[in-house]
């Protein structure tokens, strides 16, 4: 079975991005409409219940190069988080998070997310 072509994995992603996920506490998107090549996104997280993140907003840039799914997406918090993950200007370093450094064709930008919130 041949790979799905990236822009159809990442219009898939688009859909479902624009539905909202985890309970509400992510949503992610194109940075631009008019971007044909599905490079460059934003998403927002909403900080779980019973952390100290608790209620708070945080928004990403997060762009899928040419490789993607192959190749990880590189991400960067907007908004200043303290992560063992996330550098001072809001880089996530690939090889302090887990799903960046093992990354899978079967990953995704909502698969990201939900590793960030946990």
């Amino acid at each position: 079975m041949s790979n799905l072509p990236r822009n159809f994995v990442l219009l898939d992603e688009l859909e479902k991005g624009e539905k909202g996920g985890g309970n509400g506490l992510y949503s992610y998107g194109l940075d631009k409409p008019d971007d044909t090549y599905l490079e460059f996104w934003n998403a927002t997280l909403i900080g779980p219940i019973n952390t100290a993140f608790e209620s708070r907003i945080y928004s990403l840039k997060i762009r899928c190069g040419q490789n993607y799914p192959d190749a990880p997406p590189t991400a960067r918090f907007v908004t200043k988080i303290n992560l063992h993950c996330v550098g001072p200007d809001g880089t996530i370093s690939p090889h302090k998070l887990q799903i960046l450094k093992n990354w899978k064709r079967s990953n995704s930008i909502e698969s990201l997310l939900r590793e960030l919130l946990q």
